[in-house]
């Protein structure tokens, strides 16, 4: 057995790495929800980290390895790979399969676990937005995928919507830059694998009756297009309108992506502009520079409308003074208010997003400021209370849920 490890951790070495993962024993596995998936999937926890183990073909595990190492460099919202288990005998030195380790994503979910109940068309349409959007990321930075698809994406809450994270990247491919002819092959697979997907759901009465298989997957591709246009097309500018980069390059930005640089030139009658687009996480990245916090593109909006409002109510011109006080006075204060036994239901930054509608909402419906003392405390009696845990679902019998995830 040799192990190619990015983080050491030795507890990896005691796993029972001679017996097909088929057949470990439970007391070395814990229960998630897993998606679909053509490989043997299992889960341990080891020191409090949660490890997905994928068993595959020796070439295909070095493979995905290099690429998810690859796209952890470059911050792209995927699985983080962790090591490789090659050259695997059992006991009776017959050769076993690679095994890929990955960190499993905290506060995770694939889309099945999303639909114990019947999906409803706001949750399926935040879905796909969601993966609309990782895609769009994911072809500005050359990685074709050749699989898209929902059973090969965990999403995670998002201040009312969701973010999407790869999960498999055995059939992709970094390129410097992807052609035409790789975005739509990836787009017209997206197309083929979601219809197939929403045909499954359909069979087993978890897709709310008023949504059409056939009219969602041209749904998808047409959120697509619409991002990817938003992200890359050329502007003609009037010499006499130069506002209007600035308005294009703060539309961007609103859709949480950073601009690098502004390819210009003269027409006859004034500009054509071009903004290149480096990567999603305007937002998170603002927030990470002034509190410190990493959170997710749509609760990091949201943080910072309420760190704007706290600067402006506070008078206070400096932004990072204003940072400082907001994480101390306001935010943290919330975060320790959360009891031991409701903080595995959801991480930080989604509670306190979910603080903040729930006090709009207490206001609104008592028609002054109920005070965040007392939206917190019915928030977490009212709401968090009643929710599942989602850092993990551990202590379900395993083979009880659907296999895969990888």
């Amino acid at each position: 057995m040799r192990i190619t490890s990015a983080v050491v951790d030795p507890a990896l070495l005691d796993l029972p790495w001679d017996i097909p993962l088929e057949e470990w024993p439970a007391e070395h596995l814990v229960a998630l929800p897993q998606g679909i998936s053509r490989h043997i999937v299992r889960f341990v926890k080891l020191n409090d980290v949660v490890y997905a183990l994928k068993e595959t073909r020796e070439r295909i595990a070095e493979k995905e390895y290099d690429l998810l190492r690859a796209l952890e460099r470059i911050d792209f919202p995927a699985v983080e790979a962790v090591g490789m288990v090659n050259d695997r005998l059992d006991k009776a030195g017959e050769p076993l399969e690679t095994v890929l380790i990955t960190r499993h994503l905290q506060f995770s979910l694939p889309y099945r676990a999303l639909f114990s109940h019947t999906l409803r068309p706001d949750t399926l349409n935040r879905l796909l937005d969601a993966l609309a959007a990782l895609i769009v990321r994911m072809h500005l930075t050359g990685f074709s995928w050749g699989d898209c698809s929902l059973s090969n994406t965990l999403f995670r809450r998002d201040a009312g919507a969701f973010a999407a994270y790869l999960v498999d990247a055995e059939t992709g491919n970094l390129y410097p830059r992807l052609s035409e002819g790789q975005r739509s092959e990836d787009i017209e697979i997206l197309r083929l694998n979601i219809f197939g997907e929403l045909l499954d759901l359909e069979a087993a009465e978890l897709l709310h009756e008023s949504i059409d298989p056939e009219a969602v997957v041209d749904d998808i591709v047409a959120r697509y297009e619409r991002l990817w246009h938003e992200v890359t097309y050329e502007q003609e500018v009037p010499r006499d309108a130069r506002h209007d980069i600035e308005r294009r390059i703060r539309r961007l930005n609103e859709l949480g992506f950073d601009v690098a640089e502004v390819d210009m030139s003269t027409v006859d009658k004034g500009y054509r502009i071009r903004p290149k687009v480096v990567d999603a996480g305007y937002h998170t990245r603002r927030l990470l520079r002034l509190t410190g916090l990493d959170a997710e593109e749509n609760q990091a909006r949201q943080l910072l409308n309420d760190l704007d409002t706290y600067r402006a109510e506070s008078l206070l011109t400096d932004e990072q003074q204003a940072a400082h006080r907001w994480l101390t006075e306001v935010f943290e204060p919330v975060v320790r208010a959360v009891p031991a036994s409701l903080r595995r239901k959801l991480e930080p930054q989604e509670i306190f997003t979910q603080v903040i509608q729930h006090k709009w909402l207490l206001s609104e419906r008592a028609k002054r400021d109920v005070g965040m003392a007392a939206a917190v405390q019915s928030y977490l009696t009212d709401v968090l209370a009643k929710k599942p845990d989602e850092q993990a679902v551990l202590g379900v019998e395993v083979g009880s849920l659907a296999g895969g995830g990888l």
